[in-house]
């Protein structure tokens, strides 16, 4: 009787134990920056970052937009002008082949910058993905394929082409409070490649709360002249882990 209570108890364990092999985290950022007096600016990041790992694929996600506003005196009047208006999002799904850091992509991004050198820059793309090594300490993985862009300036002309994207990803543990990141990519096509960047560090303030300091590259070959080829930002931020 003992043991067919034991094996029933085994039978009804086994899904949970699996169920719990598929995890599922969600990070949320936010930051915010007011300035009044003889300036007065108002400047919001935020972001969502999410990462899935099934027993045949590991998913990425990413969503982050920034808002910057600034009251400038013009004509002895205050006049409210948008500085800064971007969003940003994307999704990558990694097939596992029998060697599980050995997988195949696809990849898919849209931004939306209102004053920058491009009106929407969309990207989709599939190819290889390894993840090279990780561990307690580090990981790093890379991405390479061949996809095509969307393109559309902000005078109304497409540049719409084939590309070859690379990406690559590097995290470091320095302690169990505190790590290091490196985010690359690149897509180059025809008439312009474009490249993005994130150099972070993050510390827990405790179990679920962080403090991160970034540094993030966002680059076009070809822009108009009236545009400038890097746009670059640096932010100090809050990050929540939901789950």
């Amino acid at each position: 009787m003992k043991r067919t209570l034991l094996s029933l108890a085994i039978l009804m364990a086994t899904p949970v134990v699996a169920e719990e092999a598929k995890t599922f985290s969600l990070d949320g950022e936010f930051g915010l920056i007011l300035t009044t007096g003889n300036t007065e600016t108002t400047s919001v990041s935020a972001g969502l970052t999410a990462k899935q790992e099934l027993e045949n694929w590991s998913n990425d996600y990413l969503i982050e937009g920034l808002y910057k506003k600034e009251t400038n005196q013009v004509n002895g009047e205050d006049v409210d002008q948008v500085s800064a208006q971007k969003f940003f999002a994307s999704a990558q799904g990694n097939y596992k082949l029998e060697n599980p850091n050995h997988r195949l992509f696809g990849f898919a991004s849209y931004e939306d910058d209102r004053l920058g050198a491009y009106k929407y820059q969309a990207t989709i793309a599939a190819g290889w993905n390894q993840k090279v090594w990780q561990n307690d300490v580090s990981s790093f993985e890379y991405s390479v394929g061949p996809g095509y862009a969307f393109q559309e300036t902000n005078e109304g002309e497409d540049a719409d082409s084939f590309i070859v994207r690379g990406s690559a990803a590097y995290r470091w543990n320095i302690s169990d409070t505190a790590k290091f990141t490196q985010t690359l990519s690149t897509e180059v096509g025809s008439d312009n490649t474009k490249s993005r960047a994130e150099t972070a560090l993050t510390a827990k303030i405790n179990g679920s709360l962080s403090m991160k300091v970034a540094l993030k590259l966002d680059h076009n070959t070809d822009v108009p002249e009236t545009r400038k080829n890097l746009d670059s930002e640096t932010s100090v931020t809050l990050v929540y882990t939901f789950f």
